[in-house]
């Protein structure tokens, strides 16, 4: 018996791809559901005080997007990504866009201020000391965890390790119009 190359299969091999095939198209079914359900997720309607003394809530971030970015003093990504979320903050805050810089629990006071102030960081930091923000953003454990939240109130990226800044640039520029 010859055997070529390019010849088709026999009937039972690709019968025997069906199930594999259904597996990928229900994968790639439940990706997009998540991906959606991501998208139509509201951001937690959290309060908390900045270390400077100030509330922020969702009254405050109404009709405007935000990024809330979970870290520590301790993680080495963390520290890394702050010149790059500065200068995030830095291009669009005059167009309405805020950083909300959410320390972990774990996190002493005293290092949350003295990183702060050494770096001169310009936007919101809470010190998450009761964990309520970490909870509530969906028990995030690992740092650096970001979150970008449109004007709608709804989370529309999720990074977890340090955020593509290239993309978060046009995503963010996209929901300011």
């Amino acid at each position: 018996m010859k055997t070529h190359l390019f010849a088709s299969p026999p009937t039972s091999a690709k019968k025997s791809r069906l199930p594999l095939l259904a597996a990928l198209l229900i994968l790639l079914a439940v990706a997009i559901g998540a991906a959606m359900m991501l998208r139509a997720q509201p951001a937690p309607s959290i309060s908390g005080k900045t270390i400077a003394g100030a509330v922020v809530g969702p009254e405050a971030l109404k009709g405007r997007p935000y990024l809330v970015n979970f870290w520590a003093t301790s993680c080495v990504t963390c520290v890394k990504e702050m010149p790059d979320l500065t200068a995030v903050h830095q291009e669009f805050q005059a167009r309405g866009y805020q950083t909300i810089a959410v320390a972990m629990s774990y996190d002493r006071p005293d290092y949350i201020v003295s990183f702060v102030r050494d770096r001169g960081l310009p936007f919101l930091v809470i010190h998450d000391q009761d964990g309520a923000w970490a909870k509530a953003y969906g028990d995030v454990a690992v740092t650096p965890t970001t979150f970008l939240v449109d004007r709608d109130g709804k989370i529309i990226k999720r990074y977890v390790g340090e955020p593509n800044f290239s993309e978060l640039r046009k995503i963010i520029a996209r929901e300011l119009g």
